[in-house]
């Protein structure tokens, strides 16, 4: 990351693109091995036998088994359009409640690094002013 490229914590790309996201086994592992069921309990997850299920009800002896990992879903099993774990301090910036174990499509999402074109539509001041 560049000096232009520095988040500046606005939450608008979490707030724009963290929900809905497709996740993986892996994301799921350190949060079965720690008993995160505070997180657990926002995926949804699609078993071999097309079933689907809570991620709460996800033991390590189902990862293999597991054919679709989907976030975020509130604790009844509805579809979130937003993050819940996105958060702000009292001086308005944004920070993440899971950071230390967040799913890899939120470790690896860079909104300058955007490739279909929407950078553009991004209210982050920080991704308009240095495009791909």
């Amino acid at each position: 990351m560049t000096s232009e490229q520095i988040c500046r914590q606005c939450g608008h790309c979490c707030e724009r693109w963290g929900w809905g996201q497709k996740g993986t086994v892996d994301d799921l592992i350190p949060w079965i091995r720690q008993d995160k069921q505070d997180i657990l309990q926002h995926v949804t997850v699609y078993l071999d036998s097309n079933r689907k299920v809570r991620g709460t009800d996800v033991a390590a002896g189902d990862l293999p088994y597991i054919l679709k990992v989907w976030f975020w879903q509130d604790p009844s099993g509805r579809r979130l359009r937003y993050c819940p774990f996105l958060a702000r301090r009292e001086d308005g910036r944004a920070f993440c409640r899971i950071h230390d174990v967040r799913p890899a499509v939120c470790r690896e999402y860079a909104p300058w690094n955007c490739s279909d074109g929407e950078y553009q539509n991004v209210r982050c001041q920080a991704c308009r002013e240095k495009t791909p």
